[in-house]
């Protein structure tokens, strides 16, 4: 029997965190949410996601700078990171670039949500 894939969604919108966990649990896969940057090392530990989608635009500490965090940790290297953000698609990429992210997807375009998906998880 074949284990369901999982995504852990970081996003400081609790809004957001709703609607984006709906789309991507009507795809098939297993979803679990975290409001806050801080945490989040011990949560991936803990649930062993296949993938992390991760919010930019977090207070306090942005999820482009997590994601450098996460990479130092030598248990979650390999972890499939994507930056999650209504930010300027250059600037994205910069950042996938800069912070060793896997890649990004924008928010709000659901048709690319679900294509990234999939391809990552298949």
């Amino acid at each position: 029997m074949t284990q369901q894939k999982s995504v852990l969604l970081i996003d400081d919108d609790e809004r957001h965190l709703l609607t984006a966990k709906g789309i991507i649990e009507a795809l098939g896969y297993s979803v679990e949410t975290h409001s806050s940057p801080f945490g989040s090392t011990e949560k991936i530990v803990t649930i062993k996601p296949d993938m992390v989608l991760l919010d930019v635009n977090m207070p306090a500490l942005s999820g482009d700078r997590l994601c450098e965090l996460l990479r130092s940790e030598p248990e979650l290297k390999n972890i499939q990171i994507y930056l999650y953000s209504s930010n300027d698609e250059d600037i994205l990429r910069k950042s996938v670039r800069q912070y060793q992210a896997d890649g990004y997807i924008c928010k709000g375009d659901i048709v690319g949500l679900r294509l990234k998906l999939q391809q990552v998880l298949r």
